[in-house]
């Protein structure tokens, strides 16, 4: 008996696959790559998790499905911000649903307790989750399943419903005291979570979506630099040394880079169809955040002899 675990590498994931794997059930996790998780380490950690817990990681790469098919027109909307977790939580099933076929696995389990959070794990919104993923009795929620009807594994004696949790709610005392049990440490994800969930990222991936069609080459440089918007047109100066090699590293179309010409100073971009007096004010905008008062920038190899100006007038422009 083989199972499918949706795998974020937190405590409540790991947990989920422990109690599943003391039923001697074997497991193998799934991760789905959005693209937008803030820890740039996620994937190493994962994988170190996966090698403890002794089980075969899949990381799946979904970024274009997503952003086709998810990300602008959810069926459940959003939370706070542009995070539609109803329907990413669902699109995650259906990809766990379609590894578990080619693995010869069984169901699919969930380390989400009811309760837990508030927009994607309230009983109506699991209740959604399954009928969107068409996943109904395929998930089993091990931390939880005493509190859900009983899902295709338990009626079919796979599992045994007895020895399953009813954790509920936010308080993560029985978790805590779960992880000292099965003797596990460092095993809270390192900070990150998904950007989707932020107020200023947020306000970034909208106003690009206004203007230009979002692409798997897009997702790392929202995430950095300044995000300027001049007369409808995308500039984005990186703002440190960071920074800098991720815009470099741009390999999509709808961008051109600018670089310092001779001198010290950010990498930047712009809007590939940009007119010219777009482009003599984003030379501008770039020597503005060197220590130098003048200097020429580089745009797709013509040359933009650069002013420093007030970046007081910048902010302006900046999203």
């Amino acid at each position: 008996m083989k199972a499918i675990s949706l795998f974020s590498g937190g405590l409540d994931s790991i947990l989920a696959i422990k109690l599943i794997q003391d039923q001697g059930i074997e497991v193998e996790g799934i991760y789905v790559d959005l693209g937008f998780e803030a820890n740039k380490e996620k994937k190493e950690y994962l994988k170190n998790i996966a090698e403890k817990l002794n089980i075969k990681l899949h990381i799946i790469d979904k970024k274009e499905e997503y952003i086709k098919n998810i990300l602008f027109n959810p069926v459940y909307g959003y939370g706070k911000n542009m995070n539609p977790c109803i329907d990413c939580h669902a699109f995650m099933i259906r990809s766990a649903k379609e590894l578990m076929e080619k693995v010869g696995a069984k169901f699919i389990i969930s380390g989400e307790v009811v309760g837990q959070r508030p927009m994607s794990q309230r009983l109506p919104a699991l209740n959604s989750v399954n009928k969107l993923a068409k996943a109904d009795g395929l998930i089993l929620r091990p931390l939880s399943a005493k509190l859900l009807p009983p899902t295709i594994p338990e009626i079919k004696g796979w599992v045994d419903r007895e020895k399953l949790l009813d954790i509920s709610g936010r308080d993560r005392k029985r978790q805590l005291e779960l992880a000292k049990k099965y003797n596990l440490e460092n095993f809270e994800s390192p900070a990150g979570g998904c950007l989707l969930t932020d107020i200023n990222f947020s306000k970034r991936l909208k106003d690009f979506s206004k203007y230009l069609t979002l692409t798997p080459n897009e997702i790392d440089i929202l995430k950095v630099g300044r995000h300027i918007n001049y007369n409808g047109y995308k500039i984005i100066i990186g703002r440190n040394k960071d920074e800098n090699p991720i815009l470099k590293e741009y390999k999509g179309e709808k961008f051109v880079k600018m670089f310092p010409k001779g001198f010290a100073g950010p990498v930047g971009l712009i809007q590939s169809d940009a007119p010219e007096n777009v482009k003599q004010k984003a030379a501008d905008f770039m020597i503005s955040y060197t220590k130098f008062d003048k200097g020429d920038i580089i745009i797709n190899q013509e040359i933009f002899k650069g002013q420093k100006i007030d970046k007081k007038e910048i902010q302006k422009y900046i999203i």
